[in-house]
């Protein structure tokens, strides 16, 4: 029995697979959202900010026995803080200039951290083992579902939707949302508008961090798994709409959907399919499918 010429567990398998890089692509997409809505920065450390995250669930585990669901916490928690540092000395100083300013000085701070890591830790890569309650799978008969990979797209999506909930239905997120628009009218009402500006930057690089973490037992965790993401989030997030929340979740796991298909029906074009889908949703639509039309 085949499904149009692939056998099933070779489609299911890939669905799968793309279902995860779909989420991994959801959450990063939805960071770079969150923190480009509120400050319109395009924050090119993202993917520094996974990869770090990664690395601190790695660390705490070889160097201090922090288990795996500690690291889910801890990560988000300390990147977090880090943020808060970059965003009061460094970023606070760029919100009135060009987005080109904000882009560049992200994008060294991801080449520092790179190679910081690379120097201690060579390019080679870190395995992380699967916590011992999510080893293990289930047979559903026509494919074999790790139980890890499930728990991947659980709590990824759990986290998206838990997002986009506080932004779109809770007073904080109304806040958020006046304060991006009107800030000197917010900050007026008596509103601390730079303090939210940071804890914003900071959660968006949280986000990066626990997507790190869900990674590291997916993935080898190594100086360069944050640069070889980063792009095709930043694609993600162009299709999706620069700023748009649920345009990020959507549009994530869509391509991840529509990646594996890809490898499945025409491999050759598995790399650049999410370009492509860029280039002609650009030409249609320049502010993206859910963005708002200049």
């Amino acid at each position: 029995m085949t499904i149009f010429g692939v056998p099933p567990q070779l489609l299911f398998g890939q669905l799968l697979l793309g279902l995860i890089n779909g989420s991994f692509y959801a959450v990063l997409s939805l960071g770079l959202a969150v923190i480009f809505g509120m400050l319109n920065i395009i924050n090119f450390a993202h993917g520094a900010q996974y990869m770090v995250g990664a690395f601190v669930a790695w660390i705490g585990l070889a160097a201090f026995g922090v288990n795996y669901w500690e690291s889910l916490l801890l990560a988000p928690l300390l990147v977090g803080a880090f943020s808060v540092l970059i965003e009061r000395l460094m970023l606070r100083r760029l919100y009135q200039l060009d987005h080109l300013y904000g882009l560049l000085l992200t994008f060294g701070l991801a080449l520092i951290a790179e190679g910081v890591f690379r120097n201690y830790y060579g390019i080679s890569g870190e395995s992380y083992e699967v916590p011992e309650q999510l080893q293990g799978g289930m047979n559903l008969g026509f494919m074999f579902l790790p139980l890890y990979r499930a728990w991947v797209v659980v709590a990824a999506l759990g986290v998206c939707f838990a997002v986009w909930f506080a932004i779109e239905r809770t007073r904080l997120g109304a806040t958020l949302r006046a304060a991006t628009q009107r800030p000197d009218l917010v900050q007026a009402l008596g509103i601390n508008v730079p303090l939210l500006m940071t804890l914003t930057y900071a959660a968006g690089a949280g986000l990066a961090a626990f997507a790190g973490v869900l990674a590291a037992p997916v993935m080898q965790v190594n100086p360069l798994m944050g640069s070889n993401l980063i792009i095709v989030v930043f694609a993600v997030v162009v299709i999706g709409g620069m700023g748009s929340i649920l345009g990020s979740i959507v549009t994530g796991v869509g391509l991840g959907l529509v990646e594996a298909l890809t490898k499945v029906y025409y491999p050759q074009a598995s790399a650049v399919v999410i370009f492509l889908i860029m280039v002609i949703v650009l030409m249609v639509r320049p502010a993206g499918l859910f963005g708002r039309q200049a």
